[in-house]
Parts: structure tokens; C-alpha cells; sequence
């Protein structure tokens, strides 16, 4: 994507319509990156089949059709000026299509990158002499040869699907050449990474966002724990992770986006393993070409969050780096909790409940942010919590007693 004359809020195209901001895909990214665009005042238009998706419900324009539908398309194409994406498993083709008329950002051959562990661990092998960082040894195994070819000193190890994996999904731990074999057969003998188990002590993310001129700004390092292979908790303060791994993480983050000439917000998430020496070191697991769960704090806790960054990638406006103004907890709601209100278990054919919102609410620095979805059910993705607060005493304070009230593990759980 060429740097482009900034398509100015409120202002109009060339065919007498307002700027119109569009995003393939409907779901709670897809919300709050119209949710941002709007505020600047934009027109937004989304792309998603579902005639209830989160998004759409919100957006001036909601285009009804498959993501690779040529009418679908060519309507999205109609009535935007530029066009962003929510998830990384949008087709790659459509995204190819519509950069042949639009500015789109992140580009297609980003998206395509991310979309195949293959082709991402190669891109951060590539980026490593720039980044300093490194993925988890690894080997590609598409074929029953290269399969029987395993290095030995890969197992134990997780055995990971190269498309369509994420939440912990197309994920299989194998501890030895059997449970490799019949782990590849269970997922189907698809295309996969086996993956080195580390030496895991915590996992952290970085969001940046990178202009079509080439200016890159990042947000604050994240920590992230992660439960059943979902982000349950997102830790944002000084202290949450050491000084130096955190520099060295931003700047990793920023060389990797540099490296594939990236437009957008990029999330890139970190393994901190032991370096043998009685220290940490990181290594780079995957990464997202879009917003990402572990930034959702920067709507309440920073001067400019993920999705106005987002936006202002997608329009060319200037990026401006972000501040944090506040220590901050992020907590994930899963549909599980409108089973289990105040912790306590539902019976299966109970209707779902909602969690004692008003009394999370009553808390001080805490900020709900529901989805719109519909209907909770287990794992689905309703929302989101954010504490903020003037130290990170009183926002651990009130995190615990946010995640007692909702019968959720603690921080240190």
C-alpha cells in the first residue's frame, strides 16, 4: 500500500459520498474498529454473511454475502474508500481483489503470511537478524516422509496445524514418535509445524501500528496468561514484565512489521523461556495482522487505543504514540460465565444468566465492554472487563475482587 493523501474525517470523495472506512468481517474487532471510525466520523461499510454480526448491527453500510462473493466485493469496493480486515482467516484472495481498486490495509500478501504457521516462522527467521528474536525450533511435516523425518530433539513437542489454528484450536501435544504419528492422522495429515516444547515461564505480546510511510508506533509490552489455550487475562504495568525483555520486545515487534512492509495494527506475541543462565529470554510464537484481545486495555488505559490506531493506519492520518496513563487489567468473558453467575455452576439445561454486572460495575476503574452477540454458550467471546486505577496496588486489588465476584481464578491462579 503506497502512502496515500489522507482521507480526512467528515470529509467527501470524488463521488460526493462521505469518506467510508470498510472491514472485512463482523465480529468484536469489526465492532469496535467501526465503534472508532464512527467517533472520528466516518462512514463505515462491513462485509459479513451474518446477518447479526456484532459489527454489522453498528456500521452505516452492512454487505450480506460470503467473504469471497465477486458482488459481495465489488459492493464493498463501491462504498469505501479504503478497507481493513478483522481476522486473519479472511480469504487472502478477496483481500488481493480488493487492493486491486482500494487501498487495503494490512496488504493481502501480509495477511497471507499469517494465515500459514509455515510461511510466518519463516518470515521470523528471515526478520531474526534485524529482530534478535527467534521462533521455538521447529520442522514443517506435510508428507509421511518428512513425518518419519522429525528431528529427534523436537519432542516433546506441540504438533500445530499450519492454517486455520487459533484459541488453542489444531493444537497437539506429543511427547514421542507414537503420539506424533497419531496426533498428525487425528488432525487429518493437513499441513502442520511440530514445535520444540520451551522451558515456559510466561508469555507476553506487543501491539504496533505502522503507517504506509513507513512510521511505526508501539504500545506498552503485555503480559498475557493464557487458560485452555484462550487469553483469560491481559497485565499492563511497570513491573508486569522486566525493563530490558520489554524494550527488546517492542523493537523486535517493529522489525518484524518493517520487514514485510506492513500497514495496520500488528499484534506479535512472545514466549519468555529460561535462557539457562538463571534469566529470560524471548522467543517469538505468532502473530496477528490486525488488533488483538491483549490490546483491548488501551481503550481505558491509554490516550489512543488499538482501534483508533487502526483506523488512523487504514485513512493515513499521522500515528501518534501511544500513551498509558493508567496500570491496567484486561479480563476476558467467555460465555461460560452466564452459566456460572457469581462462580456457581449451572445445571446444563439452565438458561444462561447474566454475570452481577452491577456490582463488578460498582468497583472503581472498571469498564464493561459487552459484544452484542446474541447468545452466550461456552467459549464464545461476550466481552471484556478493563481495570484501571492510580497504581497497580489498587488496580490488583480490584482485579481480584472483580474476578471472585465472577467465580474466576486469580491472578496468580
Amino acid at each position: 500500500m503506497k502512502p496515500l493523501s489522507p482521507l480526512l474525517p467528515g470529509s467527501t470523495s470524488a463521488t460526493g459520498q462521505q469518506i467510508t472506512l470498510g472491514v472485512m468481517g463482523g465480529g468484536q474487532l469489526g465492532r469496535m474498529f467501526v465503534q472508532a471510525a464512527q467517533a472520528l466520523g466516518y462512514f463505515t461499510a462491513v462485509l459479513d454473511p451474518d446477518p447479526a454480526s456484532p459489527a454489522g448491527l453498528l456500521s452505516h453500510y452492512h454487505i450480506q454475502t460470503p467473504y469471497d462473493d465477486q458482488d459481495g466485493l465489488a459492493q464493498l469496493m463501491q462504498r469505501c474508500d479504503a478497507i481493513t480486515t478483522e481476522f486473519e482467516n479472511v480469504p487472502a484472495g478477496a483481500l488481493f481483489t480488493l487492493g486491486a481498486h482500494r487501498p487495503v490495509a494490512p496488504s493481502s500478501a501480509c495477511v497471507a503470511i499469517a494465515q500459514d504457521r509455515v510461511k510466518e516462522k519463516a518470515h521470523f527467521v528471515q526478520s531474526a537478524p534485524t529482530s534478535g528474536v527467534q521462533p521455538a525450533p521447529y520442522a514443517t511435516i506435510d508428507t509421511a516422509e518428512l513425518l518419519a523425518a522429525a528431528p529427534a530433539d523436537l519432542l516433546p513437542g506441540i504438533l500445530k496445524t499450519a492454517r486455520m489454528g487459533y484459541d488453542g484450536k489444531g493444537q497437539v501435544r506429543v511427547k514421542d514418535r507414537a503420539e506424533l504419528a497419531a496426533a498428525w492422522e487425528r488432525l487429518g495429515r493437513v499441513p502442520c509445524v511440530l514445535e520444540k516444547l520451551m522451558p515456559l515461564r510466561a508469555e507476553c505480546s506487543v501491539i504496533v501500528a505502522r503507517g504506509a510511510d513507513g512510521q511505526c508506533v508501539s504500545y506498552p509490552v503485555q503480559k498475557n496468561t493464557h487458560r485452555d489455550g484462550i487469553l483469560a487475562l491481559t497485565e499492563v504495568y511497570e513491573g508486569a514484565i522486566e525493563a530490558t525483555l520489554a524494550r527488546r520486545a517492542q523493537a523486535a515487534t517493529e522489525a518484524i512489521a518493517h520487514q514485510m512492509n506492513y500497514v495496520g495494527v500488528l499484534c506479535v506475541e512472545y514466549f519468555l523461556v529460561d535462557d539457562g543462565r538463571g534469566g529470560l529470554d524471548l522467543v517469538v510464537n505468532e502473530m496477528a495482522p490486525r488488533p488483538h484481545n491483549s490490546g483491548h486495555y488501551t481503550q481505558n488505559a491509554c490516550d489512543v487505543s488499538q482501534f483508533e490506531s487502526q483506523v488512523r493506519a487504514l485513512a493515513g492520518l499521522p500515528l501518534r504514540s501511544p500513551v498509558q496513563h493508567s496500570p491496567a487489567i484486561m479480563v476476558n468473558l467467555l460465555g461460560d460465565l452466564w452459566f456460572a453467575p457469581n462462580g456457581v455452576r449451572a445445571q446444563a439445561s439452565e438458561q444462561p444468566v447474566s454475570p452481577p454486572w452491577a456490582e463488578v460495575l460498582a468497583l472503581p476503574g472498571t469498564h464493561l465492554h459487552l459484544y452484542g452477540k446474541l447468545g452466550a454458550r461456552a467459549g464464545r467471546k461476550m466481552g471484556h472487563l478493563n481495570i484501571t486505577g492510580p497504581s497497580v496496588t489498587a488496580v490488583r486489588e480490584t482485579a481480584a475482587r472483580v474476578l471472585a465476584l465472577l467465580g474466576l481464578p486469580g491472578l496468580d491462579a
